[in-house]
């Protein structure tokens, strides 16, 4: 299983990088796992913003030279995983406009005329790891889960990713917070995953 973790985090100080070492530290310890690639969009100073012009079409998104070596990260993983904070109730804007640019029409999915278009990302699976401040049910409740419709329905059934999991822990900046229980549920979890 090749697996593709990507992180969406500006500090390696912060608790979600702590989430990242422990998913790292698992799929190396796993058998199942051939081979971890890992993709920092912050070190990589990843532009996340779409351009649209004379020189730059849409229709080409999914040819754009300058975003080749992410479309290959995304062909040859099995398995991708995220790692990122919940903030404003969805994911950071670097994250989504990773989509945005790398899971482009032709690419990720392809029109075929009808209501859906025809996914080309099928076989994949993905694993979303997140952590926010507030209570853990705070996106269930308040926010009708728009976190997990937007991250299943909208984006990865979308291109033919229909096994999604996620990892959605709460308090996470109280010290109440049971931080090490919720690392070693992730390090468990990929130690053990089988696609």
């Amino acid at each position: 299983m090749n697996t593709l973790v990507i992180y969406a985090h500006p500090n390696h100080q912060s608790l979600s990088y702590s989430f990242l070492q422990n998913v790292i530290r698992g799929l190396s310890e796993n058998p199942q796992v051939k081979e971890i690639k890992v993709l920092d969009l912050y070190e990589e100073k990843f532009n996340p913003v779409l351009v649209f012009n004379e020189n730059k079409r849409r229709r080409d998104m999914h040819a754009d030279p300058e975003l080749e070596k992410y479309r290959e990260f995304i062909r040859w993983a099995d398995k991708i995983v995220f790692v990122y904070p919940i903030w404003w109730g969805r994911p950071p804007a670097i994250l989504l406009g990773f989509i945005d640019r790398v899971f482009a029409s032709n690419f990720a999915y392809r029109s075929k005329g009808g209501l859906l278009p025809e996914g080309l990302l099928k076989g994949k699976t993905v694993d979303c790891v997140s952590t926010m401040r507030g209570p853990a049910h705070y996106p269930l409740f308040w926010l009708n889960n728009a976190h997990k419709v937007l991250m299943k329905r909208a984006i990865f059934h979308y291109v033919g990713i229909k096994k999604v999991k996620f990892f959605e822990f709460g308090n996470m900046e109280s010290p109440k917070g049971r931080h090490d229980k919720k690392l070693n549920k992730i390090y468990c979890y990929f130690r053990t995953v089988a696609q």
